[in-house]
């Protein structure tokens, strides 16, 4: 990897983390088109994208500073310092629950599933171009079908552990992180900028969990000169991943996600038909 390839593929992850258009699968497809990824050693490819995705964390920390620190400070004083009772904490309070509730099942399934997650089947284009097209169907079924009348304060935890089960699905590579909760969030009646919003604050313990162990283990497949490049990525995915929440959420506010669901399926397609060519390799 050089310079300029770790700068796009900082613009990749930055620009397709929070959109429901999987920022895996289109890394992968760039590290094949690339010749990063290597068969022998499919867990580097997995440590760079689990280690830049912090680059994407920093940017939901700094978008959401404000939320995070209520979100503490609330969880704290109610359930630390003053014990009240769950239906008498605050909204922020609550929320800390919520995430916790949500982050559980990733957990719990990325622990059982581990070794798959780490291997080829992550690298696996076909299992890629599926999971496009297949959340793509089901986002416009969401889309098409839910009632999106629900806002921040409905949230509880049966919605909370529902989505996080959705977020689990995330692991299949190609399903994307935002596309599932938000999918979910959708089927559940939120509106679009709430399911949203959760999405990408749920996303903070699960991504920072993967990064910073990924980033412990990949030393052992980087050199100094990989990690220059793995910071650069980082860097550069962080800038971008902040302009991509601030677009995403203004964007939902008045239009629906189906230019995620078209574009998805074209992708989706695509790499089919690229695998049949010969241009890419699976």
């Amino acid at each position: 990897m050089n310079f300029i390839e770790a700068i796009v593929l900082g613009i990749i992850q930055g620009s397709t983390e929070f959109l429901p258009i999987s920022s895996t699968g289109h890394l992968t497809v760039a590290g094949k088109l690339m010749n990063l990824i290597s068969d022998q050693n499919p867990q580097q490819w997995t440590s760079f994208i689990a280690v830049i995705q912090l680059g994407t964390l920093l940017a939901v920390f700094v978008y959401f500073w404000r939320d995070i620190i209520s979100i503490i400070r609330d969880f704290l004083k109610d359930n630390w310092f003053n014990h009240v009772k769950f239906s008498q904490q605050t909204l922020h309070s609550k929320m800390g629950w919520y995430l916790v509730i949500a982050t559980l099942p990733v957990v719990v399934i990325g622990l059982v599933f581990k070794d798959i997650i780490e291997g080829i089947f992550t690298k696996n284009l076909y299992v890629i171009a599926a999971s496009l097209i297949v959340l793509a169907i089901i986002l416009a079924i969401a889309e098409k079908f839910a009632k999106l009348n629900r806002k921040n304060d409905d949230l509880n935890w049966r919605d909370a552990l529902i989505i996080g089960v959705a977020q689990a699905f995330a692991l299949i590579p190609g399903s994307s992180r935002s596309g599932t909760t938000i999918t979910a969030g959708l089927f559940l009646g939120f509106n679009r900028e709430t399911a949203a919003r959760f999405s990408f604050l749920m996303s903070i313990p699960a991504v920072a969990a993967s990064g910073l162990l990924q980033f412990y283990q990949a030393t052992k497949y980087i050199d100094k000169t990989g990690f220059v490049d793995l910071i650069i990525a980082t860097i550069v995915s962080g800038v971008v991943g902040y302009l991509s929440i601030e677009f995403l959420l203004k964007y939902l506010k008045t239009k629906s996600m189906f230019v995620f669901i078209v574009y998805r399926i074209i992708v989706g397609v695509a790499i089919i038909v690229f695998l049949a060519a010969g241009i890419l390799n699976k």
